[in-house]
């Protein structure tokens, strides 16, 4: 199985995340490795080559993670399929509690073993978010590749205190009480953009 060095890893990052930490790439290089050798016998991810990978999924996870508000110290990954945003957030940002949720059980398993591997003190809701008690709240809570926008919207804005966070191809229909910012292009791709819907 073909995979990357840390190196070219550290290349390929540059236009989303320049001079990229050591430790940083180094827990990404894990990642990957065991990324591809799960999606090799289950289907995690669509994409399959290493350097694609590395661009779009943890690139643009990286990118949403350097303009995350500064005071954010709970964040909520909805939908988070293999990881993304929600754990490459965590390697950047290890004083972020992240929860990544995700109710399919094969990428819920996933996710344990990817946390437990990369030694990150990371939570796994593997339930649907809408079964999370009404208590919890979360500073952040990102979106990326949800299957229906307009419904996952609409159960992760009670969950956001302070904002949500879209990686998106197109501006979604504005969450009851948030304000959409601008829009800001996610480097090195035509088709993704990152909404912050801050809460009014």
């Amino acid at each position: 199985m073909p995979t990357l060095s840390e190196a070219e890893i550290a290349s390929l990052l540059t236009p989303y995340l320049p001079n990229a930490a050591p430790v940083i790439v180094s827990q990404l290089s894990l990642y990957l490795e065991l990324l591809l050798k799960w999606n090799s016998r289950t289907n995690l991810t669509a994409i399959r080559d290493p350097m694609e990978i590395v661009r779009r999924h943890f690139g643009e996870s990286l990118f949403a993670g350097q303009l995350l508000d500064p005071e954010t110290r709970t964040l909520l990954d909805f939908g988070s399929g293999a990881g993304f945003p929600g754990l490459p957030i965590a390697i950047l940002h290890p004083e972020i509690a992240v929860t990544l949720a995700e109710s399919q059980n094969k990428k819920a398993a996933f996710l344990r073993e990817a946390v437990r591997t990369l030694g990150l003190a990371v939570e796994i809701w593997a339930a649907r978010v809408e079964t999370m008690p009404e208590t919890r709240r979360f500073h952040t809570v990102t979106l990326r590749a949800v299957d229906n926008m307009a419904a996952a919207l609409s159960a992760a804005a009670p969950l956001a205190d302070k904002e949500l966070l879209l990686l998106v191809g197109a501006p979604p229909i504005q969450p009851s009480g948030f304000t959409l910012q601008a829009p800001i292009p996610v480097p090195g791709t035509q088709a993704s953009i990152l909404l912050r819907a801050t809460r009014d």
